[in-house]
Protein backbone atom coordinates (compact mmCIF):
# COMPACT_ATOMS: atom_id res chain seq x y z
CA UNK A 1 0.00 0.00 0.00
CA UNK A 2 1.44 3.59 -0.42
CA UNK A 3 3.21 4.96 2.45
CA UNK A 4 1.22 8.31 2.36
CA UNK A 5 -1.95 6.43 2.56
CA UNK A 6 -1.00 4.07 5.04
CA UNK A 7 -0.13 6.59 7.58
CA UNK A 8 -3.07 8.64 6.88
CA UNK A 9 -5.25 5.50 7.93
CA UNK A 10 -2.88 5.23 11.35
CA UNK A 11 -3.32 8.62 11.99
CA UNK A 12 -7.52 8.18 11.35
CA UNK A 13 -7.75 5.13 13.59
CA UNK A 14 -5.49 6.89 16.68
CA UNK A 15 -7.52 9.91 16.53
CA UNK A 16 -10.93 7.68 17.64
CA UNK A 17 -9.06 5.98 20.30
CA UNK A 18 -11.26 7.97 22.83
CA UNK A 19 -14.48 7.54 20.75
CA UNK A 20 -14.03 3.94 21.05
CA UNK A 21 -13.46 3.70 24.48
CA UNK A 22 -16.57 5.37 24.90
CA UNK A 23 -18.44 2.84 22.79
CA UNK A 24 -16.47 -0.25 24.16
CA UNK A 25 -17.51 1.04 27.42
CA UNK A 26 -21.70 1.69 26.24
CA UNK A 27 -21.44 -1.91 25.13
CA UNK A 28 -20.19 -3.24 28.59
CA UNK A 29 -23.14 -1.04 30.10
CA UNK A 30 -25.68 -3.67 28.29
CA UNK A 31 -25.62 -7.21 29.15
CA UNK A 32 -25.68 -9.73 26.68
CA UNK A 33 -25.88 -13.04 28.36
CA UNK A 34 -27.76 -15.75 26.48
CA UNK A 35 -30.67 -17.62 27.66
CA UNK A 36 -29.26 -20.84 28.90
CA UNK A 37 -26.93 -18.62 30.97
CA UNK A 38 -29.74 -16.73 32.75
CA UNK A 39 -29.58 -13.86 30.45
CA UNK A 40 -31.96 -12.21 27.89
CA UNK A 41 -29.92 -12.10 24.92
CA UNK A 42 -27.87 -9.54 22.66
CA UNK A 43 -31.42 -7.90 21.49
CA UNK A 44 -30.50 -4.52 23.27
CA UNK A 45 -26.95 -4.52 22.35
CA UNK A 46 -27.22 -5.40 18.70
CA UNK A 47 -30.27 -2.14 18.18
CA UNK A 48 -28.18 0.13 20.00
CA UNK A 49 -24.67 -0.92 17.34
CA UNK A 50 -26.99 -0.62 14.17
CA UNK A 51 -28.20 2.85 15.68
CA UNK A 52 -24.57 3.72 16.53
CA UNK A 53 -22.90 2.50 12.89
CA UNK A 54 -25.62 4.11 10.83
CA UNK A 55 -25.09 7.45 13.12
CA UNK A 56 -21.11 6.75 11.48
CA UNK A 57 -22.54 6.75 8.06
CA UNK A 58 -22.67 3.04 7.90
CA UNK A 59 -25.99 2.49 6.88
CA UNK A 60 -25.94 -0.31 4.43
CA UNK A 61 -27.01 -3.13 7.02
CA UNK A 62 -28.70 -6.30 6.87
CA UNK A 63 -30.36 -8.06 9.75
CA UNK A 64 -30.45 -11.84 9.89
CA UNK A 65 -32.50 -12.05 13.06
CA UNK A 66 -33.83 -15.91 14.79
CA UNK A 67 -36.67 -16.48 16.44
CA UNK A 68 -36.30 -17.53 20.33
CA UNK A 69 -39.20 -17.53 22.39
CA UNK A 70 -37.13 -18.06 25.21
CA UNK A 71 -35.80 -13.85 25.16
CA UNK A 72 -37.88 -11.18 26.05
CA UNK A 73 -37.44 -10.09 22.48
CA UNK A 74 -38.55 -13.14 20.84
CA UNK A 75 -35.63 -13.02 18.78
CA UNK A 76 -31.56 -13.35 18.88
CA UNK A 77 -30.23 -10.82 16.50
CA UNK A 78 -27.24 -11.09 14.08
CA UNK A 79 -26.08 -7.74 11.74
CA UNK A 80 -23.99 -7.39 9.10
CA UNK A 81 -22.81 -3.73 8.54
CA UNK A 82 -21.19 -3.59 5.37
CA UNK A 83 -18.57 -1.10 3.72
CA UNK A 84 -19.03 -0.91 -0.07
CA UNK A 85 -16.47 -1.09 -2.59
CA UNK A 86 -18.74 1.20 -4.92
CA UNK A 87 -20.66 3.16 -2.57
CA UNK A 88 -24.66 2.00 -3.10
CA UNK A 89 -23.66 -1.01 -5.20
CA UNK A 90 -22.78 -4.58 -4.49
CA UNK A 91 -19.70 -5.50 -5.93
CA UNK A 92 -18.39 -8.83 -7.64
CA UNK A 93 -15.90 -11.02 -6.17
CA UNK A 94 -14.51 -12.09 -3.09
CA UNK A 95 -15.67 -10.16 0.18
CA UNK A 96 -13.99 -9.73 3.43
CA UNK A 97 -16.02 -10.58 6.44
CA UNK A 98 -14.91 -9.99 10.13
CA UNK A 99 -16.81 -12.11 11.90
CA UNK A 100 -17.14 -10.80 15.88
CA UNK A 101 -20.40 -12.01 18.75
CA UNK A 102 -22.26 -9.83 20.42
CA UNK A 103 -22.89 -12.14 23.72
CA UNK A 104 -21.31 -12.79 26.82
CA UNK A 105 -20.39 -14.80 29.91
CA UNK A 106 -21.79 -14.19 32.69
CA UNK A 107 -19.85 -12.88 35.57
CA UNK A 108 -19.60 -15.58 37.86
CA UNK A 109 -18.98 -14.99 41.48
CA UNK A 110 -19.15 -11.09 42.31
CA UNK A 111 -17.05 -11.09 44.96
CA UNK A 112 -14.19 -11.67 42.54
CA UNK A 113 -14.60 -8.40 40.98
CA UNK A 114 -13.36 -5.29 42.17
CA UNK A 115 -16.52 -3.86 40.89
CA UNK A 116 -19.61 -4.04 38.69
CA UNK A 117 -18.98 -6.43 35.72
CA UNK A 118 -21.61 -4.14 33.52
CA UNK A 119 -20.14 -0.85 34.61
CA UNK A 120 -17.02 -0.32 32.61
CA UNK A 121 -14.11 1.37 33.90
CA UNK A 122 -11.12 2.90 32.54
CA UNK A 123 -8.04 2.74 34.53
CA UNK A 124 -3.99 2.26 33.41
CA UNK A 125 -5.02 2.38 29.80
CA UNK A 126 -7.25 -1.09 30.15
CA UNK A 127 -11.35 -0.92 29.62
CA UNK A 128 -12.70 -2.98 32.83
CA UNK A 129 -15.93 -5.15 32.13
CA UNK A 130 -17.60 -8.27 31.29
CA UNK A 131 -16.93 -8.43 27.92
CA UNK A 132 -14.78 -6.10 27.04
CA UNK A 133 -11.90 -8.33 25.54
CA UNK A 134 -14.53 -11.33 24.38
CA UNK A 135 -15.40 -9.70 22.11
CA UNK A 136 -16.34 -6.16 22.71
CA UNK A 137 -12.75 -5.17 21.99
CA UNK A 138 -12.34 -6.98 18.60
CA UNK A 139 -16.41 -5.91 17.55
CA UNK A 140 -15.20 -2.29 18.61
CA UNK A 141 -11.74 -2.16 16.58
CA UNK A 142 -13.54 -3.69 13.71
CA UNK A 143 -16.44 -0.65 13.24
CA UNK A 144 -14.08 2.16 13.51
CA UNK A 145 -11.98 0.26 11.15
CA UNK A 146 -14.91 1.07 8.56
CA UNK A 147 -15.17 4.37 10.34
CA UNK A 148 -11.32 5.50 10.19
CA UNK A 149 -11.96 4.64 6.03
CA UNK A 150 -14.89 6.80 5.69
CA UNK A 151 -13.56 9.51 7.56
CA UNK A 152 -10.81 9.63 5.10
CA UNK A 153 -13.14 9.21 2.12
CA UNK A 154 -11.72 5.79 1.22
CA UNK A 155 -13.13 2.74 -0.18
CA UNK A 156 -12.15 -0.51 0.76
CA UNK A 157 -10.21 -2.90 -2.18
CA UNK A 158 -13.43 -5.44 -2.08
CA UNK A 159 -16.80 -5.31 -0.21
CA UNK A 160 -16.37 -5.61 3.72
CA UNK A 161 -18.67 -6.91 5.99
CA UNK A 162 -18.69 -6.70 9.97
CA UNK A 163 -20.61 -9.48 10.78
CA UNK A 164 -21.43 -9.75 14.42
CA UNK A 165 -23.20 -13.05 15.35
CA UNK A 166 -25.66 -14.25 18.96
CA UNK A 167 -25.41 -17.20 20.64
CA UNK A 168 -20.98 -17.68 20.23
CA UNK A 169 -20.93 -18.44 23.81
CA UNK A 170 -23.08 -21.23 24.21
CA UNK A 171 -24.17 -23.42 21.13
CA UNK A 172 -23.75 -21.28 17.45
CA UNK A 173 -27.17 -22.49 16.57
CA UNK A 174 -28.85 -19.05 16.66
CA UNK A 175 -25.34 -17.14 14.90
CA UNK A 176 -23.28 -18.41 12.58
CA UNK A 177 -24.80 -21.38 12.28
CA UNK A 178 -27.78 -19.87 11.20
CA UNK A 179 -26.27 -17.73 8.94
CA UNK A 180 -24.11 -21.35 6.87
CA UNK A 181 -27.48 -22.44 7.68
CA UNK A 182 -28.81 -19.61 5.24
CA UNK A 183 -26.00 -19.69 2.23
CA UNK A 184 -24.85 -16.49 3.72
CA UNK A 185 -21.25 -17.44 3.08
CA UNK A 186 -19.67 -17.43 -0.18
CA UNK A 187 -16.71 -20.06 -1.45
CA UNK A 188 -14.61 -17.04 -1.71
CA UNK A 189 -15.20 -15.02 0.80
CA UNK A 190 -12.10 -13.78 3.42
CA UNK A 191 -13.15 -14.42 6.55
CA UNK A 192 -11.53 -13.26 9.69
CA UNK A 193 -12.56 -14.26 13.04
CA UNK A 194 -10.88 -11.75 15.65
CA UNK A 195 -11.97 -13.86 19.13
CA UNK A 196 -8.46 -15.60 20.26
CA UNK A 197 -4.81 -14.17 20.30
CA UNK A 198 -1.69 -14.14 22.41
CA UNK A 199 -0.43 -10.44 23.85
CA UNK A 200 2.22 -10.20 21.39
CA UNK A 201 -0.41 -10.06 18.48
CA UNK A 202 1.58 -12.62 16.49
CA UNK A 203 -0.26 -16.03 16.36
CA UNK A 204 -2.93 -16.24 13.36
CA UNK A 205 -5.20 -19.31 14.03
CA UNK A 206 -5.72 -21.94 11.56
CA UNK A 207 -6.52 -25.03 13.13
CA UNK A 208 -8.70 -25.59 16.15
CA UNK A 209 -9.13 -28.78 18.58
CA UNK A 210 -12.37 -30.96 18.66
CA UNK A 211 -14.39 -29.74 21.39
CA UNK A 212 -16.62 -31.37 23.62
CA UNK A 213 -19.00 -30.04 26.92
CA UNK A 214 -19.85 -33.80 28.85
CA UNK A 215 -22.64 -33.54 31.68
CA UNK A 216 -21.76 -36.18 34.35
CA UNK A 217 -25.13 -37.19 36.36
CA UNK A 218 -24.41 -39.17 39.31
CA UNK A 219 -27.07 -41.01 41.03
CA UNK A 220 -27.15 -42.55 44.52
CA UNK A 221 -29.08 -42.70 47.62
CA UNK A 222 -29.48 -39.65 49.69
CA UNK A 223 -29.31 -40.45 53.83
CA UNK A 224 -28.19 -39.57 56.71
CA UNK A 225 -24.53 -38.52 57.44
CA UNK A 226 -24.54 -40.09 60.38
CA UNK A 227 -25.48 -43.32 58.90
CA UNK A 228 -23.98 -43.63 55.24
CA UNK A 229 -24.21 -46.72 54.76
CA UNK A 230 -27.60 -46.35 54.33
CA UNK A 231 -27.39 -44.67 51.25
CA UNK A 232 -24.86 -43.93 48.46
CA UNK A 233 -23.12 -40.96 48.35
CA UNK A 234 -23.04 -39.57 44.59
CA UNK A 235 -21.13 -36.25 45.27
CA UNK A 236 -18.05 -38.93 46.56
CA UNK A 237 -18.87 -41.02 43.01
CA UNK A 238 -18.71 -37.58 41.06
CA UNK A 239 -15.67 -36.51 43.12
CA UNK A 240 -13.54 -40.32 42.55
CA UNK A 241 -15.36 -40.39 38.54
CA UNK A 242 -13.95 -36.59 38.00
CA UNK A 243 -10.16 -37.39 39.58
CA UNK A 244 -10.11 -40.75 37.64
CA UNK A 245 -11.51 -39.54 34.46
CA UNK A 246 -8.78 -36.92 34.15
CA UNK A 247 -5.87 -39.20 34.96
CA UNK A 248 -7.12 -41.49 32.20
CA UNK A 249 -7.64 -38.83 29.71
CA UNK A 250 -4.64 -37.03 29.87
CA UNK A 251 -2.76 -40.61 29.83
CA UNK A 252 -4.70 -41.43 26.83
CA UNK A 253 -4.82 -38.87 24.86
CA UNK A 254 -1.34 -37.24 26.07
CA UNK A 255 0.26 -36.25 22.73
CA UNK A 256 1.58 -32.93 21.73
CA UNK A 257 1.37 -31.01 18.39
CA UNK A 258 3.72 -27.67 18.60
CA UNK A 259 1.03 -25.93 16.08
CA UNK A 260 -1.22 -25.09 19.19
CA UNK A 261 -0.16 -22.19 21.79
CA UNK A 262 -1.28 -24.99 24.29
CA UNK A 263 0.10 -28.23 22.55
CA UNK A 264 -1.43 -31.20 24.31
CA UNK A 265 -5.72 -31.95 24.37
CA UNK A 266 -7.33 -30.63 27.78
CA UNK A 267 -10.18 -31.59 30.29
CA UNK A 268 -11.00 -29.64 32.64
CA UNK A 269 -13.95 -30.00 35.29
CA UNK A 270 -16.00 -26.41 35.30
CA UNK A 271 -19.78 -25.97 35.94
CA UNK A 272 -21.34 -27.76 38.90
CA UNK A 273 -24.79 -27.63 39.71
CA UNK A 274 -26.09 -27.50 43.21
CA UNK A 275 -27.13 -30.91 44.92
CA UNK A 276 -28.30 -30.86 48.30
CA UNK A 277 -29.45 -27.88 50.48
CA UNK A 278 -28.00 -28.33 53.64
CA UNK A 279 -24.74 -29.77 54.91
CA UNK A 280 -25.68 -32.41 57.21
CA UNK A 281 -27.52 -34.69 54.16
CA UNK A 282 -25.68 -37.18 51.73
CA UNK A 283 -26.81 -36.25 48.28
CA UNK A 284 -28.49 -38.53 46.37
CA UNK A 285 -27.45 -36.65 42.83
CA UNK A 286 -24.74 -34.87 41.63
CA UNK A 287 -24.29 -33.03 38.14
CA UNK A 288 -20.97 -31.49 36.71
CA UNK A 289 -19.67 -30.71 33.26
CA UNK A 290 -16.40 -31.06 31.80
CA UNK A 291 -14.89 -29.04 29.18
CA UNK A 292 -12.59 -31.01 26.87
CA UNK A 293 -10.50 -29.84 23.97
CA UNK A 294 -8.80 -32.62 21.95
CA UNK A 295 -6.12 -32.43 19.72
CA UNK A 296 -7.14 -33.00 15.91
CA UNK A 297 -4.99 -36.76 15.77
CA UNK A 298 -7.25 -38.23 17.66
CA UNK A 299 -11.06 -39.23 17.71
CA UNK A 300 -13.59 -37.80 19.66
CA UNK A 301 -15.33 -41.27 20.11
CA UNK A 302 -12.43 -42.87 20.98
CA UNK A 303 -12.33 -40.39 23.80
CA UNK A 304 -15.65 -40.58 25.01
CA UNK A 305 -15.41 -44.35 25.42
CA UNK A 306 -12.51 -44.40 27.65
CA UNK A 307 -14.78 -42.01 29.77
CA UNK A 308 -17.77 -44.70 29.67
CA UNK A 309 -14.88 -46.83 30.84
CA UNK A 310 -14.01 -44.88 33.72
CA UNK A 311 -17.67 -44.40 34.43
CA UNK A 312 -18.17 -48.35 34.88
CA UNK A 313 -15.57 -49.44 36.78
CA UNK A 314 -16.38 -46.20 39.57
CA UNK A 315 -20.16 -47.52 39.61
CA UNK A 316 -18.85 -50.89 40.17
CA UNK A 317 -17.06 -49.70 42.63
CA UNK A 318 -19.83 -47.49 44.37
CA UNK A 319 -23.35 -48.77 43.83
CA UNK A 320 -23.90 -44.97 41.78
CA UNK A 321 -24.42 -44.84 38.23
CA UNK A 322 -23.07 -41.91 36.11
CA UNK A 323 -24.49 -41.44 33.52
CA UNK A 324 -22.78 -39.47 30.09
CA UNK A 325 -24.51 -36.36 28.20
CA UNK A 326 -22.33 -34.43 25.50
CA UNK A 327 -24.20 -31.45 25.13
CA UNK A 328 -21.66 -29.59 22.94
CA UNK A 329 -19.58 -31.66 20.49
CA UNK A 330 -17.72 -30.12 17.59
CA UNK A 331 -15.33 -31.88 15.75
CA UNK A 332 -11.97 -30.47 14.93
CA UNK A 333 -12.44 -29.20 11.67
CA UNK A 334 -9.87 -29.20 8.51
CA UNK A 335 -7.24 -26.44 9.06
CA UNK A 336 -7.27 -23.29 7.18
CA UNK A 337 -4.03 -23.91 4.78
CA UNK A 338 -1.29 -20.94 5.09
CA UNK A 339 -1.21 -19.65 1.84
CA UNK A 340 -4.88 -18.71 1.57
CA UNK A 341 -5.51 -15.27 0.62
CA UNK A 342 -7.04 -14.71 4.04
CA UNK A 343 -4.08 -15.68 5.90
CA UNK A 344 -1.78 -13.89 3.47
CA UNK A 345 -3.49 -10.69 3.82
CA UNK A 346 -3.73 -11.36 7.45
CA UNK A 347 0.01 -11.57 8.06
CA UNK A 348 1.09 -8.79 5.47
CA UNK A 349 -1.39 -6.56 7.69
CA UNK A 350 0.18 -7.38 10.76
CA UNK A 351 3.96 -7.34 9.79
CA UNK A 352 3.40 -3.92 7.88
CA UNK A 353 1.30 -2.22 11.03
CA UNK A 354 2.64 -3.97 13.82
CA UNK A 355 5.99 -4.46 12.65
CA UNK A 356 6.44 -7.93 14.05
CA UNK A 357 6.96 -11.40 12.72
CA UNK A 358 3.41 -13.39 12.68
CA UNK A 359 2.83 -16.81 12.89
CA UNK A 360 0.32 -19.29 11.80
CA UNK A 361 -1.17 -21.73 14.51
CA UNK A 362 -3.40 -23.12 16.15
CA UNK A 363 -5.78 -23.28 19.76
CA UNK A 364 -7.54 -24.61 21.56
CA UNK A 365 -11.12 -24.36 19.84
CA UNK A 366 -14.57 -22.81 20.41
CA UNK A 367 -14.48 -19.67 17.99
CA UNK A 368 -16.60 -18.96 14.96
CA UNK A 369 -13.86 -20.29 12.48
CA UNK A 370 -14.75 -23.72 12.91
CA UNK A 371 -17.79 -23.97 11.87
CA UNK A 372 -16.85 -21.71 8.50
CA UNK A 373 -13.94 -24.12 8.07
CA UNK A 374 -16.25 -27.31 8.35
CA UNK A 375 -18.53 -25.55 5.66
CA UNK A 376 -15.77 -25.95 3.42
CA UNK A 377 -14.73 -22.01 4.10
CA UNK A 378 -11.44 -20.42 4.86
CA UNK A 379 -10.57 -18.57 7.77
CA UNK A 380 -8.47 -16.99 9.90
CA UNK A 381 -8.28 -16.10 13.48
CA UNK A 382 -6.33 -13.11 15.19
CA UNK A 383 -6.37 -10.29 17.75
CA UNK A 384 -4.12 -9.24 20.58
CA UNK A 385 -5.22 -9.67 23.28
CA UNK A 386 -4.02 -10.30 27.05
CA UNK A 387 -5.83 -13.00 27.70
CA UNK A 388 -8.64 -12.03 30.46
CA UNK A 389 -11.61 -13.71 28.81
CA UNK A 390 -13.84 -14.69 31.06
CA UNK A 391 -12.42 -14.40 33.86
CA UNK A 392 -12.94 -11.58 37.10
CA UNK A 393 -12.05 -7.91 36.12
CA UNK A 394 -11.92 -8.85 32.25
CA UNK A 395 -10.07 -6.00 30.58
CA UNK A 396 -9.35 -4.68 26.95
CA UNK A 397 -5.93 -3.13 26.99
CA UNK A 398 -6.76 0.09 24.99
CA UNK A 399 -3.59 -0.20 22.95
CA UNK A 400 -4.51 -3.45 21.34
CA UNK A 401 -7.94 -2.58 20.47
CA UNK A 402 -6.25 0.77 18.38
CA UNK A 403 -2.73 -1.47 17.16
CA UNK A 404 -5.56 -4.01 15.63
CA UNK A 405 -7.98 -1.72 14.51
CA UNK A 406 -5.00 -0.45 12.73
CA UNK A 407 -4.47 -3.35 10.69
CA UNK A 408 -7.86 -4.28 10.08
CA UNK A 409 -8.42 -0.73 8.19
CA UNK A 410 -4.69 -1.79 6.45
CA UNK A 411 -6.09 -4.83 5.45
CA UNK A 412 -9.54 -3.20 4.32
CA UNK A 413 -8.10 -0.90 2.36
CA UNK A 414 -5.00 -3.16 0.71
CA UNK A 415 -5.18 -2.95 -2.92
CA UNK A 416 -2.97 -6.71 -3.24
Amino acid sequence: MDEGRTRDIRSAVGALEDEMVRFLSDLIAIPSIGPSSGGEGEWDRVEMIEARARAMGLDDIQRYDVDDPSVPSGKRPNLVVWLRKDAGRVADGPRLLMITHTDVVPPGNLKDWTGDPFRARVEDGKVIGRGAEDNGQALTAALFAAKALLDLGLRPSMDVGLVMVADEEVENAKGIGHLVGEGFFREDDLVLVPDHGEPEGRLVDVSEKALAWVRVTTRGRQCHPSMPAKGINAHRAAMRFGVSVDETLHARFGGEDSLFDHPVSSFEPTKKEANVENVNMVPGGDVFYIDCRLLPQYRMADMLAEMRGVADRVEADTGATIALEPVLVDEAAPPTPVDAPIVQRLLEAIREVRGNDPYPGGIGGGTCAAHLRRAGLNAAVWETVANMAHAPDEYAVVANMVGDCKVFAHMFADQA
